[in-house]
């Protein structure tokens, strides 16, 4: 199956790419610039591409991100402290950001005859994220049966989407994917920062996975304390 990655150079879409290009054909990786917070990921998305051996190419639609605000991760908005089950979290939703990124998708592989379109949601992110639950899934591939009916038949595979971070760890480990080579951190320094939500996760799904972490945190201690809040 001739299959497109959106990449946008995380752990979860680069072990995908690792995925799709061992188990299917890869077509190439989609990344987005909608204008977040830091571009430090599509950088890891072009290394990605790059050890794959397939095309990449970053759409720029850093003026539909404009209008998408109130989010920290587009607006100068302090991206919070903890685990992604908090409900300080819900300050990172940038509103129908992944309904944007596979509609520009789905017409990409429709131009270039490409089979299906896969996305790296998680079941992690349903609590926050309703754009990456089951249900969103599921209309969306159905929005695009009707969109594309009689001119193209593309699927929408997104594997991971009742799955743990840590079973991603897992699976990404499997494919042989470079988790060093990956990035996280919403707040985009020069070192994961250790703290944010997606760090605290990655830094669980690490643990949880049983596969050593070869990520530098700034604050490598801080996650235990997010759990333990979480816990409470």
């Amino acid at each position: 199956m001739k299959t497109l990655v959106i990449c946008s150079g995380g752990l979860d879409s680069v072990s995908l790419a690792h995925k799709v290009a061992a188990e299917h054909e890869l077509a190439g990786l989609l990344s987005f610039d909608y204008g977040q917070r830091h571009s430090k990921e599509l950088g890891f998305a072009a290394l990605c591409a790059e050890r794959l051996n397939v095309p990449h190419s970053i759409i720029d639609i850093r003026e539909i991100g404009r209008g998408l605000s109130g989010s920290a991760l587009t607006d100068s908005v302090e991206v919070p402290d903890g685990h992604y089950a908090e409900d300080t979290m819900k300050i990172t939703v940038v509103p129908n950001r992944n309904a944007i990124m596979l509609a520009t998708a789905f017409g990409f592989a429709a131009a270039h005859k490409v089979e299906a379109v896969a996305t790296a949601v998680h079941g992690g992110d349903h609590f926050i994220y309703p754009d990456c639950r089951p249900a969103f899934i599921d209309a969306f591939q159905m929005m695009q049966d009707r969109a594309l009916d009689g001119y193209a038949k593309i699927g929408l595979y997104a594997p991971y989407v009742n799955l743990t971070k840590a079973d991603i760890v897992v699976d990404g480990a499997t494919y042989g994917t470079p988790f060093a080579q990956t990035w996280s951190c919403y707040k985009g320094g020069e070192r994961h920062c250790g703290r944010c939500g997606t760090c605290v996760e990655r830094r669980e799904a690490f643990l949880l996975s049983g596969h050593a972490d070869p990520t530098d945190y700034e604050d490598a201690g801080f996650w235990l304390e997010a759990l333990r809040r979480r816990s409470a």
